[in-house]
């Protein structure tokens, strides 16, 4: 036998190894690979490995149905995972949910006529896809759209996608849910075969639920028929299987005590920061812009430095909030979950297409603390669901009569605006411990990243972002009062009262983690992102722009002055620079009033502000009729191609500015009233005129 060089050996040696690699599928020296360790890649596409065929995926893990959604703020996500739910219970479909962004859409057309797709559409900003599903409208509305059989639209390439869709809106604005018509519009194009009409709902009317219960209940009637549907018992079935886990502690180094992500588990965050890897970026600065008591308006600057995040003026910065203490305990309370709270949980899907909604494993404390949003509106499906693990009879009944009411929900929980513990509370103060924890995982959405605009420019301080936010909370009176605290801004006002020397901020009466899991965030840090906008000044400096911004909605404006008296500093031509600000008094809530005279003097005679105060006198006077009275300088702007920008209320403020522009224009022009109106959507579509709103 031939001697074997080493050459010879080290071939065979690696011959071995392949095949035992093959053979043992890498068993023996494989490490269970924790599925958030790159969790900040989840924006660019498709996780790594993940196929982005959504008809294959739905193969491999047996599915007849997949709800696809698109959500800004977690909404559409949560009712995409109601309806993938009930279908499941209700009528045994085999549902799956999928986020818009995760998948590729050529083969659309290749779509089985034995499945259903659903879409839980959200309209973003002035008629916008949300982030997630950009990708989605471009491709499926796009003039050259091309799916994989070829052919043009007029062959009806989706002829046997069968569809039904649910949009999520706002009447407040223009282009009100403008996403699911423009798709449902675009599918039924295209030769898709919707099964019920689509359903609307309205955020900004506050039927938004009730509309989805509405819509959902004859779209299941259609869709059984469709599909030859049973409808069964529903019986709660768990998508997630929790286990408690006696082997770890919370001080176990790989156990998430509120950390996104592994690297930041491991202190070792990096970008790109994002939507869903936040830097942890320190407060420099934070100070109280009122100067009345009882309320609080706080600006506060963020130093991104040490971060690859960059702004351009106009543009939101993303808070990651904690919920408050106060809360949390009352959460875990009624669940009987106190004396447990740090217990250690590993979770996982009972289904091969759900996603566990945070890292693991945690603890009880860290997932309700850091994850879940606890203090959200309650849902009266949810209400109903709650009604089976209920601590006695007569709280079962009242569950039951809560779900199936909606007048009686509306008087009892929706217009006290009670979280979903309180509901609990009031029902049967005892102890709900048959409750499980999988179904409060499933029902409440994953506490989202509040938005901001940004009160500074980016020409002035590139790595420094400042936010303006007023502490806000509303007061139900009644038998048993009820106050609701805003998350994120009493969370900042914590952080601030920190930062001046407080060692126990308690903001009205809450009380927050505010150095983070593991003290991460100790020295006054808090988790950020940013986010693009399109609310931009013209890239001329020299055109004139008009401001309409009362109260906090001022905020995108100071950095626009900013930027324009840095500009005129410079020595660039600036053109007119109009801002319409109003408050309740100047003594009290002028925001910023001192830097106004600082920017007049480096504007000179381009900057004007006009003031309205609503509690100054017997006379409340609003921004809109200042406007009014500035009427022939305001036609004048416009008729130099002024920028028209308003930020702020959407449902009253924004809505009678757009009014009152309409009446400016006809009048100063002579022309009718319709006219007007129809010169203001023309600015809308040019872009000439900007909203950053709220409702």
């Amino acid at each position: 036998m031939a001697q074997l060089d080493t050459l010879d050996l080290i071939v065979l040696i690696a011959l071995l190894v392949g095949t035992a690699a093959y053979f043992t599928k890498g068993t023996y020296w494989a490490v269970p690979k924790d599925p958030y360790a790159a969790s900040f890649n989840h924006a660019n596409g498709a996780k790594s490995g993940k196929t982005r065929n959504i008809l294959e995926k739905m193969d491999e893990s047996g599915k007849n149905a997949v709800v696809f959604y698109g959500s800004q703020t977690g909404t559409a996500e949560d009712y995409a995972s109601r309806l993938a739910k009930e279908g499941s219970s209700r009528f045994g479909l085999k549902t799956m949910v999928a986020d818009l962004e995760d998948y590729d859409y050529e083969n659309l057309d290749t779509f089985p006529e034995d499945k259903v797709a659903m879409f839980v559409l959200a309209t973003y900003g002035e008629g916008e896809p949300t982030d997630n599903a950009v990708d989605f409208f471009e491709f499926v509305t796009g003039d050259d759209v091309a799916f994989s059989a070829g052919g043009s639209p007029e062959d009806k390439p989706l002829s046997n996608l069968n569809f039904v869709a649910f949009g999520l809106g706002n009447n407040t604005y223009e282009h009100y849910n403008s996403m699911v018509r423009k798709v449902n519009a675009t599918l039924v194009k295209l030769g898709a075969q919707r099964i019920s009409a689509a359903g609307e709902g309205d955020d900004g009317a506050g039927t938004m639920e009730e509309d989805f219960l509405a819509w959902k209940e004859p779209m299941w009637t259609e869709l059984s028929q469709k599909m030859n549907l049973e409808e069964r018992e529903a019986v709660y079935e768990p998508t997630f299987g929790i286990t408690e886990r006696e082997d770890m502690s919370p001080d176990t180094n790989e156990v998430y005590l509120g950390e996104p992500n592994k690297n930041h588990l491991e202190g070792t965050s990096k970008g790109p920061y994002n939507s869903h890897n936040p830097f942890i970026a320190p407060i420099v600065e934070s100070r109280e812009v009122f100067t009345v008591k009882g309320r609080n308006c706080l600006h506060m600057e963020i130093d991104v430095s040490k971060s690859n995040l960059t702004y351009q003026t106009g543009d939101h910065i993303a808070v990651w909030p904690t919920n408050a203490g106060k809360e949390v305990d009352r959460f875990l309370g009624i669940l009987g979950l106190l004396d447990r709270r740090h217990t250690v949980i590993s979770v996982k899907g009972l289904d091969p297409t759900a996603r566990v909604p945070f890292p693991t494993p945690t603890t009880y404390d860290a997932a309700i603390r850091y994850h879940m949003e606890i203090c959200g509106p309650v849902s009266r499906q949810f209400v109903a669901a709650l009604a089976a693990f209920a601590p006695d009879e007569a709280s079962k009944e009242e569950m039951a009569r809560l779900g199936e009411d909606k007048e009686y929900f509306r008087e009892m929980v929706s217009n006290q605006y009670l979280n979903i513990a309180q509901v609990l509370e009031r029902v049967c103060e005892s102890r709900w411990t048959s409750v499980p924890f999988s179904i409060m995982m499933e029902s409440i959405q994953k506490l989202q990243p509040r938005y901001y605009s940004i009160s500074s420019s980016s020409l002035v301080q590139k790595s420094k972002i400042s936010i303006t936010a007023v502490v806000e909370e509303i007061r139900i009176p009644g038998d048993k009062p009820n106050v609701v605290k805003g998350v994120t801004t009493n969370y900042l006002l914590a952080l601030k009262q920190k930062q001046h020397g407080d060692p126990d901020p308690d903001p009205h009466g809450l009380t927050y983690a505010i150095v983070g899991p593991r003290n991460k965030y100790d020295g006054c840090h808090v988790p950020v992102h940013v986010r693009h906008s399109n609310f931009k000044l013209p890239s001329d400096p020299s055109k004139p722009i008009i401001m309409v911004g009362p109260g906090s909605g001022v905020a995108p404006f100071r950095g626009f002055v900013q930027e324009r008296a840095a500009q005129a500093k410079a020595g660039e031509k600036v053109g007119k620079t109009i801002l319409f600000y109003g408050c309740r008094k100047p003594s009290e809530d002028f925001l910023y009033k001192d830097e106004w005279e600082m920017y007049k003097q480096a504007l000179g005679d381009s900057f004007e502000l006009f003031t309205a105060f609503s509690r100054e006198t017997t006379d409340k006077v609003y921004v809109q009729q200042r406007l009014s009275e500035q009427a022939s300088l305001v036609n004048e702007l416009l008729q130099q191609k002024a920028n028209f920008y308003v930020c702020g209320d959407a449902s009253n403020m924004a809505r009678e500015v757009n009014t009152m522009l309409g009446q400016i224009i006809s009048g100063q022009r002579g022309l009718s009233p319709e006219k007007g109106e129809e010169l203001v959507k023309s600015m809308r579509s040019s872009n000439q005129y900007q909203e950053d709103v709220w409702s």
